[in-house]
């Protein structure tokens, strides 16, 4: 993946999108429950979930940007084994894929009609799918509803 995808991605999708919730006066992040749930799963950073994140999880803002850098390389390399030919897109579609696949998951980007989308190169169309992707617990949420439609702009 070139750099200004994974630029594109991080700094004009994710940290956006994510933010970098329940920062405490010295300078540390707190994990915040989910948006959807009220609860688990617990959240911590720009995103990151595990079950080492509970209520209660403190990190250093480098951790945070360590967690971030690692979760991104490990979205791009599993939607590179999942759509063999995303490599060859540009930039901006790439950016929009991962970002898209740092919040819903790969299992879910595996059985999506937004992944037969982007596999056809149908890249219309994946900007379509891609914004039926704004509902969490069942509810739609306006921050996945704007998250969806920037990630649309950038695969059209």
């Amino acid at each position: 993946m070139s750099a200004k995808a994974l630029l594109l991605a991080q700094e004009a999708l994710i940290k956006p999108f994510e933010g970098l919730a329940r920062r405490l006066p010295d300078g540390r992040v707190q994990a915040y429950p989910d948006p959807g749930s009220g609860g688990a799963p617990w959240t911590i950073g720009w995103g990151a979930t595990g079950p080492r994140i509970v209520q209660g999880t403190i990190w250093s803002q480098a951790q945070c940007e360590d967690a971030l850098a690692h979760h991104i390389a490990y979205f791009w390399a599993g939607l590179c084994k999942l759509s063999p030919s995303l490599p060859a897109a540009h930039d901006r579609r790439i950016a929009a894929v991962i970002s898209w696949a740092y919040n819903c998951g790969l299992g879910n980007y595996r059985i999506s009609t937004f992944k037969r989308r982007i596999d056809a190169g149908d890249w219309t169309e994946a900007a379509v799918e891609c914004q039926k992707w704004n509902k969490a617990s069942g509810r739609v949420l306006p921050g996945l509803t704007r998250r969806r439609a920037a990630e649309a702009v950038l695969l059209r």
